[in-house]
């Protein structure tokens, strides 16, 4: 398996989030989590991304758990969306997606081919060519989701993590976000709200 949780048991304070979940993503494929809002999609999420650390269980990339892995590591080949990202309204889309390189670049190393390389084939896979040199205030909150997904694939991840990422969008960009993310060669691990979408892609 790609991803793996066993187990997963999660708190604040004394209050239980997660309590024994476990699931598989298969290489390739992509897993949907429903729930309401509240019920611990977000903070399940953390926990396979490596940003949190659970109280009970544990999570595995490719057999290897995940708690042993360097930040840096990890980084380089799994990357999060969150719902509610913020960036520099004074960007362009370029400057946006080349963020997703700072895993694979170490303090002395110089910009490379391969840094151009991966930048050019994520703003090709999420449609963004055409809007590289654009400001980041001047996008469509349809666009500013496919930016995020760009930046991502920018790390050259084998997995993508994506918490609720047709939030707050309309239907036509939904349904155009979802199709790009279910073409991805990458394993999905994705939190959605709509039992229509999770039927259609998942």
């Amino acid at each position: 398996m790609s991803i793996e949780a066993e187990n997963l048991s999660w708190k604040i304070g004394r209050k239980t989030i997660l309590d024994g979940v476990s699931f598989a993503a298969e290489p390739g494929k992509m897993v949907g989590l429903l729930g309401p809002n509240g019920s611990g999609k977000t903070s399940l999420l953390r926990l396979i991304a490596g940003l949190k650390t659970p109280h009970a269980g544990k999570v595995t990339l490719d057999g290897r758990d995940i708690g042993t892995i360097g930040r840096r590591a990890i980084a380089q080949r799994v990357a999060f969306v969150e719902q509610h990202a913020t960036t520099n309204s004074s960007l362009r889309v370029i400057d946006v997606v080349k963020l997703g390189r700072f895993p694979h670049r170490s303090m002395f190393s110089g910009w490379s081919l391969d840094d151009d390389e991966a930048v050019s084939e994520a703003l090709e896979r999420s449609g963004m060519v055409e809007k590289r040199n654009d400001r980041w205030q001047s996008l469509s909150g349809g666009e500013r989701q496919r930016v995020h997904i760009a930046r991502a694939l920018a790390q050259s991840p084998k997995e993508l993590i994506l918490d609720e990422p047709t939030n707050h969008l309309d239907v036509q960009h939904q349904i155009s976000l979802m199709r790009l993310v279910a073409g991805l060669p990458v394993t999905s691990v994705i939190a959605l709200h709509d039992l229509n979408h999770a039927a259609m892609f998942c």
